[in-house]
């Protein structure tokens, strides 16, 4: 059958029935089996008009897919060929060999029309369209898909959509001029229902949401072109939100991975490094050749290599706007407000463009994904995983006073939790929540995953307020013509059901068998993730609480195990334990340290645990203590410097009077706020930043450092960094490479204990005896309110084992050493002495002789079986063999001798016994024994603030 130019024609999949004329120019021919039922009007008859229009909304028309290489209609151009029907799968653009063309495919259940808007670049640039192509509702369709096939396609194009139809405050059918369609009303009268949750913007050109990377402004800051946004000619929002589109697939889009696979580190051996792309090399003093990308992170991944960690987990590097709060921060003259951390998504598949030096240089899109590939493929090289920080909770949009980008343009009550009126649920506390467990929304959710692995080689996923996943998704529904019968019970005069009342569409209160938001105990999506046979073996963290109070910690829905969960118990535990809060630290500070098998292995949950005692009952225990993500600080709360620096957060220079980020911070000055010159209040900073980085790395679980704290980065106190693109945020490697402190090199120590003794790195949950739990006593643990002293033994087969032990008292302590038949005690670490002898290690900074002489130092306490802990301090010591220990006795010996001889020379060539070449070690080994042999003074230590005084 030939469909006549100007018919009349209904598409049953609109969800508004919408009538409309036929575009075709060059109407494609049906061949003979081939099914397409189209209502023609008759220009002699406007009844027989009506009742075809009748009908089809009736009988609510199906269309059968037709081969994608048919012909629809729309006529060639300079910059393609005449235009193919497409496919409906999959979804996005992609290059389709056979037909030499490319293939775009769009959802949209609501949409009356839908055009394709090109874009050369220059045009893009001033917010113009260059070519506009409208899909046919009938042959550019099937089901909620709309596509189109363009051959022969100039590939330095980019993409966009035009979607057509209701918004809840406007009209369904405008200024319809249909001559069949006048005796039903006129022509220039509007249908005007109330659609509540429908936005679509008829103006706007929306992003797809499949886009493989987005083409807008190209440097990272930079304002686009001050343009009248105002004029209706103009497309773009500000200077801050141009235009933006996609470019082009190719079929020459191949990047040379050679031969890079999965690393598939066990997660119980991994030490994850918390990572912005951007801060990372911004700094003057990173010498990388293109600061703040992709590019520059691989040029200091030998850094990241020397540190130990064998994994990175990205701050969002999926495109965001960093211009999304731009303006000029209260009480500043020149200091701009940006979205700096990137929790605000606008493509789920494209990399951000401003991270990459492609973008800045001003190639193409292809070059910014192969750009984040080469980062992805040097860390592999380098045996360090690809984690992603994923925000799937909320997007770019808003609330509705926000832009229309992509999803809302497109369905917003498919890809929104909204409420009956339309109204956006908040758990995300960003304005929107996206609408998870929707059916189309977690397809495309995992199809967004799959792709970051398949195509881009990630390693895994964590994912921000992951438990808004775990919410009951709200969903909208078209009646059937029955029910709208049985409701209204009459027809109109023309003897068609009123338009209004025909299109109405209306919200399932309890779509998914409860109401919208209610926390599922199998929520779908988190299923969908979990089997999927692609991310079966994906790291999976989950950040498992959002900003309307549901915590989900250690009752995650894990599907055996699949999931991981960062643990916010044990950062809160350590900086109480450490700090010397007065309560039950003791015994949660032995629960941090042992894996927390309160939350991941009990089954039985605690009182206080609302979600495991009820809906998360059946995921509560049965994991190990890899799925505890342990952290002391992340990128949103104070430094590890500054946890010992500020019992107080220090804002302004957010610009919101100090009224923004956590209050409640578990911080302890230590005497003194913010920077000081006081020497006592120095070495008990010093002691406490150094005890909570071997608390991190000693405990069992996987360990994350947060970027810059190895080095005792200091944000000055601000605990909620978010919009400054500054030396604030970045990593200051003039600093790191000084390593004045010594903490650069402690962390590396630390890291690189914990990767030679496999019993920090349990994959399982003790047994009785492999962890023995000690007090100032072997084997006499105490777990009172005011201990302060949590001593532990973990033991090793094939490496006899460590003694470690945490003192947060303001006094020094002795403990008895455990006694070990055939084995001795020597110190590794201790945080009470001057670096570089607060670890015994030999590298750059200390020989094996060095080491083997400070060993024989403390050789007098451990040969009695007991250890000195200065106040606020910790200790690790290992078990060796007897004859091993003295043998490195004798060496120390040896090297004593030769050092007296050696001091001997340096007085017969002028160099003062005093000076720091020479006296270096003897201060170091003894000072920590002259602060012992008598309780310190208040000059020395600064006694803890009892606990009412300081913050808890």
């Amino acid at each position: 059958m030939k469909l006549e130019t100007g018919a009349i024609s209904v598409c049953a999949p609109c969800s508004s029935a919408t009538l409309f004329r036929s575009i075709c120019r060059k109407p494609p021919t049906f061949s003979r089996g081939q099914i397409c039922t189209i209502s023609q009007a008759s220009s002699s008859s406007a009844s027989t008009a009506r009742n075809s229009t009748r009908n089809a909304l009736k009988n609510r028309i199906v269309h059968v897919e037709v081969p994608a290489s048919q012909p629809s209609g729309q006529p060639a151009s300079a910059a393609f060929a005449d235009a193919l029907r497409g496919r409906s799968t999959p979804l996005g653009a992609t290059f389709l060999q056979e037909e030499a063309a490319i293939n775009f495919a769009l959802y949209s259940a609501g949409a009356t029309g839908v055009s394709l808007c090109l874009f050369t670049d220059t045009d893009l640039q001033h917010g113009k369209i260059t070519y506009e192509v409208d899909l046919h509702n009938m042959y550019n369709k099937t089901g909620d898909v709309w596509h189109i096939a363009l051959p022969q396609m100039d590939n330095s194009l980019m993409y966009g959509f035009r979607v057509k139809g209701d918004h809840e405050e406007e009209v369904v059918v405008d200024h319809c001029t249909l001559d069949t369609f006048e005796s039903m009303q006129s022509a220039e009268d509007t249908v005007t229902i109330v659609n509540p949750g429908q936005r679509y913007n008829n103006k706007a050109v929306i992003i797809d949401p499949y886009a493989r990377c987005i083409v807008g402004r190209r440097q990272y800051g930079q304002l686009a072109q001050d343009l009248n946004y105002k004029q209706d000619s103009v497309l773009g929002i500000a200077s801050t939100w141009p235009q933006m589109a996609a470019p082009l697939p190719s079929k020459e889009d191949w990047f040379d991975w050679e031969g890079d696979c999965p690393l598939n580190i066990p997660l119980d051996q991994l030490i994850i490094y918390e990572l912005h792309v951007r801060g990372f090399t911004r700094h003057p003093s990173a010498n990388v050749t293109a600061p703040g990308t992709y590019l520059g992170l691989v040029e200091k991944l030998d850094y990241l290599q020397a540190l130990g960690v064998n994994a990175i987990e990205l701050l969002p590097v999926q495109e965001f706007n960093e211009l999304e709060y731009y303006q000029l921060i209260p009480g500043t003259d020149s200091n701009y407000r940006y979205n700096y951390w990137g929790y605000s998504t606008i493509a789920f598949f494209a990399p951000m463009a401003r991270y990459s030096q492609a973008a800045a240089e001003g190639r193409g899109g292809q070059d910014v994904v192969k750009e984040f590939k080469t980062m992805v493929k040097e860390c592999h090289m380098r045996g360090i995983e690809v984690l992603m920080d994923v925000v799937f909770n909320h997007t770019a949009e808003g609330n509705e006073r926000g832009p229309t980008l992509s999803f809302r343009g497109l369905d917003n009550r498919v890809y929104y939790m909204l409420a009956p009126e339309g109204q956006y649920y908040n758990y995300s506390g960003c304005g929107n929540t996206f609408n998870c467990n929707h059916p189309v929304v977690r397809k495309f959710i995992v199809d967004c995953l799959r792709y970051w692995v398949v195509e881009m080689h990630v390693d895994g996923f964590r994912f921000d307020l992951a438990s808004i996943l775990t919410r009951a998704h709200s969903q909208w529904h078209k009646p059937s013509q029955s029910q709208t019968n049985s409701r209204n019970g009459n027809s109109n005069a023309n003897g068609l059901q009123s338009m209004e009342e025909d299109l109405d569409q209306g919200i399932m209160e309890e779509g998914a068998g409860v109401p919208t938001g209610t926390p599922l105990t199998d929520p779908p999506v988190i299923e969908m993730i979990s089997e999927d046979p692609v991310l079966r073996n994906c790291k999976l963290i989950a950040e498992a609480w959002d900003c309307d109070g549901l915590n989900q910690v250690g009752a995650f829905p894990h599907y055996g195990g699949q999931w991981a969960e960062w643990n916010g118990h044990f950062r809160d535990t350590i900086r109480q334990f450490v700090k010397g809060t007065e309560g039950p630290w003791a015994a949660a500070f032995a629960q941090a340290m042992s894996g927390s098998p309160g939350l991941y292995s009990q089954t039985e949950p605690a009182e206080g645990e609302w979600w495991a005692n009820n809906g998360g009952r059946k995921w509560k225990g049965g994991r190990a203590p890899a799925h505890s993500i342990n952290f002391v600080t992340a990128h949103d709360g104070f430094s590890l410097a500054d946890l010992t620096a500020y019992n107080e957060k220090h804002n302004d220079a957010n610009g919101e009077d100090n009224r923004d980020g956590e209050s409640h911070n578990l911080s302890w000055n230590c005497g003194e706020e913010g920077e000081t010159t006081t020497p006592s209040v120095l070495r008990l900073r010093s002691r406490q930043t150094r005890n909570m980085a071997a608390a991190l790395l000693l405990s069992h679980g996987v360990p994350m450092i947060q970027m810059g704290d190895e080095y005792g980065h200091s944000k000055g106190g601000n605990n909620n960094t978010y919009c400054h693109d500054s030396e604030l945020n970045w990593f200051n490697w003039e600093q790191a490479g000084q390593d004045e402190t010594g903490y650069a090199r402690f962390f590396r120590c630390l890291v690189n204990l914990r990767k030679q003794r496999p019993e920090l790195r349990r994959c399982s949950f003790m047994d009785g005896g492999a962890m023995t739990w000690h007090g100032t006593m072997p084997g006499e643990a105490e777990w009172k309110e005011d201990t302060r002293l949590v001593a532990f033994t973990v033991s090793s087969p094939s490496q006899g084992g460590l003694y470690c032990a945490f003192n947060t008292s303001h006094r020094p302590q002795t403990v008895v050493l455990p006694h070990w038949p055939g084995q001795v005690w020597q110190a590794v670490m201790d945080t009470g002495k001057a670096a570089p002898y607060d670890f015994l290690e030999a590298d750059n900074e200390l020989s094996q002789d060095q080491v083997d002489t400070a060993r024989a130092q403390m050789g007098m306490w451990t040969s009695e079986g007991c250890y000195p802990l200065l106040p606020y301090s910790s200790i690790v010591l290992e078990a060796m063999p007897e004859q091993q220990n003295q043998n490195g006795r004798a060496r120390a010996a040896s090297q004593t001798r030769s050092n007296r001889a050696g001091q001997a020379t340096m007085q017969s060539q002028g160099m003062s016994r005093g000076s720091p070449e020479s006296n270096a070690l003897q201060h170091a080994v003894t000072s920590s024994q002259s602060e012992i042999s008598s309780p310190p003074t208040q000059r020395q230590v600064d006694p803890a603030p009892a606990a009412g005084d300081r913050q808890t």
